[in-house]
């Protein structure tokens, strides 16, 4: 591929010109010494405090990883260069969702409100089907919204998907996170993982099902006007009031005798347990048979949120989990580099017990037994919905109420782990030099009901995936449905 135009950094650092901090600069080039640095308290970081380093890697092949990705280290690089050379393809090799590295605090300042040129198409993906969701070359008027795309730069869909993931975490070897994050993301990821381009070939179908190749230009800046632009204007911000945001994390809906709870996260700051209170209360009230909880972008956070939340529902006691461990009962020597360093070591030296396997535990997950609530206690029918972005807390979740006889879980594999994750508390790793920074969970944590250490996220009962089809018509294809199942067990139950 000889039509490279601009690596990312050369580009960014053009368009954003004067107008970013006088302390930052893109375009600075560690050295090799520096960054080899980096990389090497990065390893023993992880080598001597990540808990499940060699959950799903063994520990000759992560000596490997790492040995290569030392080696890759040949000359200085940018932080953006370091970062997605280096640092995304050794967290992949981990297989842990919740171990992924970010860009310093003066990156993210510095591409803040910007628009960022890039590959023009936005794409749902899956499998190795891609579909077109958005064209932000409002001129084009070959490639339209529902078309599939089946290559990129003479890369076949397949090849490409491949490509990609080999820069992205998952738990496990559970892809159906990254199928979102693409889909929500492509033009990011491309830009990152394959560069930018003046113009990029597509091969597409076209409305009669015949495939053709059109070419479509570079997003946000031609190399006519790069020397003339300096700043984009910032982003508008449409501020909306408290209750509007708490109704976009979590809500309730009823209608025709079917409530729909949205939950959108289980982290703090919401609420939550008082709005399941108020929630089952009222359908308790209403008298409500079938209710759908909806967790498809939920991503996971506090669990005493999903414990609060599954006492409502599941009918016998539970634990969070059958193991609760961390590898050390400190951060030391390192604690200066982990974010609320200190503060996590009181919490890793109060919570835990070394136990006879020389791992220090956290007893309370492990013995703790939830009792099921008695008061407002729903006994209807729960469908669950949920797919790749159902993550951590809320994969825990599902598996809480899994098997039981009232609850089926709609949709596509969880992308967090069923036999469990790393997670619970997550501080970062800052990194002395190029401030990138790399989170570490400080927990392994094997799910309640131990199930087998396949490496897929929470299968539901019914599989309902993505279609072209409802693609096209922009159709809620898994709440479509569930809403149809209910309406023909309701039309059996009358017909009987």
């Amino acid at each position: 591929m000889r039509g490279r135009f601009f690596f990312n950094i050369m580009l960014w650092s053009l368009i954003a010109g004067c107008s970013v901090s006088k302390n930052y600069n893109a375009d600075k080039k560690y050295s090799k010494e520096k960054l080899q640095e980096d990389y090497t308290l990065l390893r023993n970081i992880l080598e001597q405090k990540h808990p499940s380093l060699y959950w799903y890697t063994s520990k000759d092949s992560m000596d490997y990883f790492f040995d290569d990705g030392f080696k890759n280290i040949s000359d200085s690089m940018t932080e953006l260069q370091f970062g997605w050379k280096i640092l995304a393809p050794l967290t992949h090799k981990i297989h842990c969702g919740h171990t992924s590295f970010s860009m310093s605090k003066g990156w993210n300042k510095f591409v803040r409100n910007k628009k960022i040129p890039s590959f023009p198409l936005y794409l749902k993906v899956w499998k190795d089907t891609m579909v077109v969701t958005a064209n932000v070359n409002r001129k084009d008027s070959v490639i339209k919204k529902g078309m599939l795309v089946t290559s990129i730069n003479g890369m076949k869909n397949k090849d490409m998907i491949k490509k990609m993931f080999g820069y992205m975490v998952q738990d496990g070897y559970e892809d159906n996170v990254n199928y979102i994050r693409l889909s929500t993301g492509f033009p990011f990821f491309h830009r990152n993982v394959f560069g930018i381009y003046k113009n990029y070939s597509v091969q597409y179908v076209d409305s009669l099902g015949k495939e053709k190749k059109t070419v479509v230009p570079l997003f946000g800046v031609t190399e006519d006007t790069l020397k003339k632009i300096k700043d984009f204007p910032p982003v508008k911000r449409t501020r909306i009031s408290r209750k509007e945001r708490l109704e976009n994390v979590r809500s309730l809906k009823t209608n025709n005798g079917i409530s729909v709870m949205t939950i959108n996260t289980f982290a703090g700051g919401h609420h939550l347990k008082s709005f399941f209170r108020r929630s089952f209360r009222s359908i308790t009230k209403n008298n409500i048979k079938n209710l759908i909880i909806d967790i498809r972008t939920n991503g996971g956070g506090d669990i005493s949120n999903y414990i609060a939340l599954t006492k409502f529902l599941r009918n016998s006691p539970f634990r969070v989990a059958d193991t609760a461990v961390a590898v050390s009962k400190t951060f030391r020597p390192y604690t200066k580099y982990i974010k609320s360093g200190l503060f996590n070591n009181i919490g890793l030296f109060f919570l835990t017990k070394k136990g006879s396997d020389n791992r220090y535990h956290v007893g309370y997950w492990e013995k703790h037994t939830v009792k099921p609530k008695n008061k407002n206690h729903y006994s209807g029918d729960v469908y669950v919905l949920a797919n790749g972005l159902t993550f951590s807390a809320s994969s825990l979740f599902c598996n809480a109420v899994k098997g039981q006889k009232n609850v089926t879980l709609v949709g596509e594999n969880t992308g967090g782990g069923w036999h469990g994750n790393a997670g619970i508390i997550i501080p970062d790793i800052t990194l002395p030099n190029t401030k990138l920074r790399v989170r570490l969970p400080m927990f392994k944590l094997v799910q309640y009901q131990h199930v087998p250490k396949t490496g897929t996220g929470v299968i539901p009962e019914i599989y309902v995936g993505p279609t072209v089809e409802s693609l096209r018509k922009d159709i809620d294809q898994k709440m479509q449905f569930v809403i149809q199942l209910i309406k023909e067990k309701a039309a059996g139950s009358i017909s009987k």
